[in-house]
């Protein structure tokens, strides 16, 4: 397939950090709990940011490490459950801007968008007209969760992650997977104002069966490192970071154990972020780079899992 490499990264979180203490005081939970459960002690969310504003800043630092303007990029393409507005898609605002002059488009694949933006970013790399492609992930969870349920609001918070792709050989293996199950994670878009639905019931707030999500994340992570490692006849103590979806620190413990590779190797922001969506692995991977743990030659494994439920992975040879 044709290959692609990373060549700038940037990020952008919200100002506003809500600790488990701060989520004690309207709701019946505590940091211990939310501690014990999920591995989140805090998590960013949107005041008066808007989820273009963090879209655009990402997308700026990323082009800046690049070293290209937003006129050199041929595409830019986000993955998001859901931008500003229904329509236009916040591809499209962005690129207002911006400045871009290029194709501008969504990709919704639940919390697995960012894989499946590389994917997608992969095939239009075949494109002789296509050189340079912005990829941004960003989510405002924030909006789309019930702040009365605490099953669920302890677990997500917002923020936003880019890179920018060209042609390359970091790209040694990728695979998506759909198990086509809707019941355990989804949120309803309601009616409308419609007279001709029958079913009035408005929309609401994400909706998620804890326990088959987390079987399905175990075993979907467990499945796709050993047919990624597998396919590229890879052993585990070759790569040298695990870069998983931050959805549940206990997730992330549970392949620690079934890898049997050292903690280390598997790289956290949960305890400060919460679960991000799609940009939590972007997001990820811009703090490790600032922080100078990956160098050229590292080998990094990306996985992630959704509603949909989707699914997943990636390898790259850092260049």
């Amino acid at each position: 397939m044709t290959s692609l490499k990373i060549i700038g990264t940037g990020r952008n979180l919200p100002a506003r950090r809500v600790t488990n203490d701060d989520l004690a005081t309207f709701l019946d939970t505590s940091d211990e709990w939310i501690v014990t459960r999920t591995g989140i002690r805090s998590r960013r969310v949107c005041t008066s940011e808007t989820l273009t504003d963090l879209s655009v800043t990402a997308a700026e630092q990323a082009l800046d490490k690049a070293g290209l303007k937003a006129q050199n990029i041929d595409l830019l393409l986000c993955s998001t459950i859901g931008g500003d507005f229904r329509t236009p898609s916040l591809a499209c605002c962005v690129a207002e801007r911006l400045g871009t002059g290029c194709p501008a488009f969504d990709l919704n694949a639940a919390c697995a968008g960012f894989v499946y933006a590389l994917d997608v970013a992969n095939l239009y790399l075949t494109k002789p007209e296509i050189k340079n492609i912005l990829i941004v992930s960003a989510e405002k969870m924030s909006t789309q969760i019930d702040w009365n349920d605490r099953s669920t609001c302890v677990l997500f918070g917002d923020g936003a992650a880019a890179c920018v792709v060209t042609r390359g050989n970091a790209l040694r293996y990728l695979h998506l997977h759909t198990k086509a199950d809707v019941a355990p994670l989804y949120m309803p878009s309601g009616p409308g104002n419609s007279p001709f639905i029958e079913d009035k019931t408005p929309g609401g707030f994400l909706h998620m069966a804890g326990q088959d999500v987390f079987k399905f994340a175990v075993g979907v992570i467990e499945g796709e490192i050993k047919r990624a490692l597998d396919t590229v006849r890879l052993p585990p103590e070759q790569v040298d970071y695990f870069l998983l979806h931050q959805a549940n620190k206990r997730i992330i413990d549970f392949a620690i154990a079934r890898v049997k590779q050292p903690p280390e190797k598997f790289p956290l922001n949960i305890d400060r972020t919460g679960n991000i969506s799609s940009a939590s692995i972007p997001l990820l991977l811009d703090e490790m780079l600032e922080e100078g743990k990956i160098k050229p030659g590292d080998t990094l494994f990306m996985a992630a899992f959704g509603a949909g439920l989707t699914a997943g992975s990636c390898v790259m040879i850092w260049e």
